[in-house]
């Protein structure tokens, strides 16, 4: 998914020193976010923020739907850049219609992972499809690490197996988690599940305590290790955990995208749909969309590409990570 945003605020994330350990869950709350036009479809955005960037490299979520189509024309993304990170498309219900400049043509259904990787530079189009009434999903995206921000164009496909759980089930599209592991390679290590709590039960999940976690609620009301979370808000655990606790508190199933990761240990900067290290960095990756064949060519969609927002003029001023819950 592209950020479609005419003015993107442009965010220096991460730090070199991780942060230690804290007791406590922090809520956040997410922000709408048109994907453009007056019958726009709106999607909820808890990262990045100013109170959390990243966690571990997870550096962007949204969350949308379910959204009827018939009243907001659903989702039309034009082909638009990215570089420096990998996207990760998961849906809930309905399906989205994927190409990009690999050549690749797929297609984004309920309980199936797309990963694409941007690397130096790829460009791709989503559109949800005649089929779909209801489109309800998450869009996330990965920082590529330094030695790896070069890396290939690439794109995999993946369909993880329901796993049970003392009380629910995940599905594990990335990482490793309840004894299943997900093949998909990452450039860092990563946790990326759904899962889905039965009414009135509570999950005891082993983690690796180097990790710190996000937990996005998409249906029920929670508790996350004690903290209650309400539908689209995100509970952020530090490291140090080697379990998390949750508990459903609704009269209906609950369900949830647990992301996870080591703090990433590199400053980065997000601006529109680019990764780099520096203002400068960015301003060329906007240029060559505009002005060369860096980013390749989607074929197949139906009209022009999107063009890039206006770079802002004020220089960029560089903002870490925070230091802890107590800020």
């Amino acid at each position: 998914m592209s950020n479609t945003e005419t003015r993107p605020a442009e965010l220096a994330c991460g730090s070199k020193t991780a942060e230690p350990p804290r007791p406590g869950v922090e809520v956040l709350t997410a922000r709408s976010v048109p994907l453009g036009g007056p019958r726009a479809m709106t999607v909820r955005r808890t990262l990045p923020q100013r109170a959390r960037t990243l966690i571990g490299a997870w550096c962007f979520a949204d969350h949308y739907g379910p959204d009827d189509v018939s009243l907001t024309g659903g989702m039309d993304v034009a082909p638009h850049p990215h570089t420096g990170l990998q996207t990760v498309s998961w849906l809930f219900s309905g399906e989205i219609e994927h190409r990009d400049s690999l050549g690749s043509h797929a297609f984004v259904r309920p309980g199936e992972l797309n990963l694409m990787t941007g690397g130096h530079g790829i460009s791709h189009s989503e559109v949800s499809t005649p089929r779909t009434t209801l489109l309800h999903g998450v869009q996330l995206w990965v920082a590529l690490p330094e030695e790896h921000r070069g890396a290939a164009r690439n794109f995999q496909h993946h369909v993880p197996e329901a796993v049970p759980l003392d009380g629910g089930w995940a599905r594990v599209f990335l990482g490793s988690l309840a004894g299943a592991m997900s093949p998909v390679r990452t450039f860092t290590p990563l946790l990326g599940a759904e899962l889905s709590l039965a009414p009135g039960t509570t999950v005891v999940l082993d983690v690796d305590a180097g990790f710190e976690h996000g937990v996005l609620v998409d249906a029920g009301d929670i508790r996350f290790d004690g903290t209650a979370l309400r539908p689209t808000e995100l509970g952020y655990a530090t490291p140090g955990r080697t379990t998390l606790t949750l508990v459903n508190d609704s009269a209906e199933p609950a369900r949830l995208v647990l992301l996870g990761g080591p703090p990433f240990g590199e400053e980065i900067v997000m601006w529109w749909n680019f990764i780099g290290r520096s203002h400068e960095e960015i301003a060329q990756a906007r240029s060559d969309w505009m002005n060369t064949s860096r980013f390749g060519t989607v074929h197949g969609y139906d009209g022009p590409p999107l063009p890039a927002p206006t770079l802002p003029a004020v220089p960029l001023k560089p903002r870490g990570r925070p230091t802890g819950l107590d800020r």
